[in-house]
């Protein structure tokens, strides 16, 4: 291995600690507690070495945000694809994204409350600046709407339920919806937007 080499793989090592250190200390206490200094801390760098990889908080959440929607992406994907049929692989998707937000509430916020948009100097943005791994998100939202979009705009149904997904996950989580039917919500969802009753005369 040459010198080059072992230093960017200290630099990716280095910011992957970063990541995963700032992810567990929003999880034990929350986003407002994470502050480069105490994150400096905890990984027993100093604060000018954490600003090489990060040049603040909202940058190290805009990466652990971008991470969340590749992870989101990737469950939604799998949902869909080990689904038996067009119906089944929507509910089944839509039952992945509630849960991807209920179990993990504080990478949720991060992607979907917290997030400033802002870039990490990595070119991770899709079409009409989208970041990439939220891109796909939609996508995979996409794949599994337009089987049973019945000729209707895929991708403006996507944008509506996947809108719809995360109004549910919000108020389920800042406890203004009961827990318990939370399935049934997401299956009455998909009946008014793609039920006989919605389609085109």
């Amino acid at each position: 291995m040459t010198p080059r080499e072992r230093r960017l793989r200290e630099q990716a090592q280095r910011h992957r600690l970063i990541l995963t250190t700032a992810r567990e200390m929003a999880e034990s206490e929350g986003w407002d507690y994470v502050t480069t200094r105490r994150l400096a801390d905890r990984i027993e760098y100093s604060q000018p070495v954490l600003y090489q990889h990060f040049k603040n908080k909202d940058a190290i959440v805009h990466a652990v945000a971008l991470e969340g929607f590749a992870e989101l992406a990737a469950a939604l994907r799998t949902a869909r694809e080990e689904a038996g049929d067009p119906q089944e692989a929507l509910g089944a998707v839509a039952r992945a994204y509630a849960d991807f937000a209920e179990h993990g509430p504080v990478l949720y916020e991060a992607m979907l409350t917290l997030d400033p948009g802002e870039g990490t100097g990595e070119d991770t943005t899709g079409a009409a600046g989208t970041p990439a791994p939220l891109a796909d998100v939609l996508a995979e939202i996409r794949r599994a709407v337009e089987p049973v979009a019945a000729g209707r705009d895929g991708g403006l149904l996507a944008e509506v339920l996947w809108s719809a997904w995360h109004g549910l996950a919000a108020l389920t989580r800042a406890g203004r919806l009961r827990p318990d039917p939370a399935r049934r919500r997401l299956a009455a969802l998909t009946d008014a937007l793609l039920g006989p009753a919605a389609q085109p005369v």
